[in-house]
């Protein structure tokens, strides 16, 4: 996004939010592929520069649609699915299926019957159950699976509560401390029809610091000691997974990419020569931290009510339908009106409320923005990770468009859902006499 001074009008990709909305209408989710880019280049420059072998897979729970699937294949990146779904919208966009990573902790038969006949390059396990399924497909297509082992370093990172993962207690990954990772290890290296690539860890989200990914490295290396010992094995991958910062307010320092990447390389060479071992490939999982802040929402404000020494409401068209985060997660974001006005106007500290039948429904709490009314268009920025991707049909809400810009064109990407899209697989009530 930038703010030419002389129009007056903030830009997406090098186009006027006003050319976006007269194009395409609100809400609007507009992403500036270039800092898409950028995010990306960052961290495979840094791997590049480490002369090690690498994978930067796009997560691509943030934000997954087929042209973004196929902009990380133009960008050299691997791609991490969570679901049947993903794997479906990768294949249609043409994806290499050797540079796909699955995810989730309850793969069904069909996920993976699917994800070994497209000949994935990596399962991510994670847990038992998964194992004998993941073990049987493979066998009856004689097949043999990439595995990674997910496990659960006991390392907590500093975030919010409900999206850390890297803890002993948590739904996802073997745990180390008790002995479960061992024995899936074991039982992979058994198993013929399966390949042990290597550890698998994610420590949380939003992360604005490297200790934690030293601390985690150090446990996964104190295990990988064992098993090189008890097993004679040693890891050709370590996955530190992913949960880089990403800046959504004045509030939020992330760090450069290029530090995450140099702190986990340094680490796993560190702890490999130490204990002896080869430097295995190493793979990171960047979702949020290279598309999110190359999106922003585009809303028109419709009502206003003030409530005299409580609070001011300004209600846009969208909110917790096409942005649940903060309802969720009481996710802040920044934003700005489209047309910015001179320094000398009147300002107003807003609450910015969505148009949904809730009163929870409130994405921005407070806000001071230059005096606005009905009919002006409010941008909401960093929305381009878990938007688009979380958004919902809520009160018969439709989705809105997505659309790329860059270099001061712009490409639609994502059609606006319509009425007929919500009851498309409605079905007419049938007498049950």
């Amino acid at each position: 996004m930038s703010n030419d001074v002389h129009q007056r009008s903030i830009t997406i990709g090098g186009v006027s939010a006003e050319e976006l909305v007269n194009t395409y209408g609100t809400p609007l989710y507009a992403y500036d592929t270039t800092v898409i880019r950028n995010k990306a280049h960052a961290f495979i420059d840094a791997f590049k520069e480490e002369e090690i072998n690498f994978q930067v897979a796009y997560a691509s729970k943030a934000f997954s649609t087929v042209a973004m699937v196929q902009l990380a294949e133009q960008l050299g990146l691997s791609l991490d699915v969570v679901s049947g779904g993903e794997l479906y919208t990768a294949k249609k966009a043409g994806f290499p299926m050797e540079k796909v990573h699955f995810h989730g902790n309850n793969k069904s038969l069909k996920e993976i019957k699917e994800a070994i006949e497209l000949g994935i390059g990596c399962f991510v396990v994670d847990n038992f159950h998964e194992l004998s399924l993941l073990s049987s497909e493979s066998k009856r297509q004689g097949k043999v699976a990439p595995v990674l082992l997910r496990v659960t370093p006991g390392v907590e990172a500093h975030t919010h509560a409900y999206i850390s993962t890297g803890q002993e207690d948590s739904k996802f990954g073997f745990d180390l401390q008790a002995g479960q990772a061992k024995r899936a290890a074991v039982e992979v290296l058994e198993d013929d029809s399966l390949h042990l690539l290597g550890l698998h860890c994610h420590i949380g989200s939003q992360i604005f610091e490297t200790d934690g990914f030293i601390e985690a490295i150090d446990v996964l290396y104190s295990h990988l000691q064992n098993w090189k010992q008890t097993l004679s094995y040693e890891a050709e991958v370590v996955n530190t997974g992913g949960g880089f910062g990403i800046r959504y307010t004045e509030d939020d320092q992330p760090l450069d990419p290029s530090v995450f990447v140099k702190t986990i390389v340094k680490a796993v060479k560190d702890a490999s020569e130490r204990l002896g071992m080869a430097i295995p490939e190493i793979w990171i999982e960047p979702g949020r931290s290279i598309v999110g802040e190359a999106g922003s929402t585009i809303y028109t404000i419709g009502s206003e009510k003030v409530i005299e020494n409580v609070r001011h409401y300004l209600s846009v068209d969208g909110g917790m339908s096409d942005n649940i985060r903060p309802a969720l997660y009481d996710a802040k974001y920044d934003a700005a009106l489209a047309h910015q006005a001179t320094p000398d106007n009147e300002q107003v500290t807003y609450a910015i409320a969505g148009k949904a039948c809730e009163s929870g429904d409130m994405l921005i709490d407070a806000i001071t923005l230059p005096k606005a009314k009905s009919g002006d268009l409010l941008i909401v920025y960093s929305t381009g990770a878990y938007g688009y991707s979380m958004a919902s049909n809520y009160n018969r809400l439709a989705k809105p468009a997505v659309v790329f810009a860059e270099g001061g064109k712009h490409q639609l990407v994502v059609k606006r859902e319509t009425y007929e899209d919500l009851v498309k697989n409605d079905l007419s009530l049938q007498s049950l006499d």
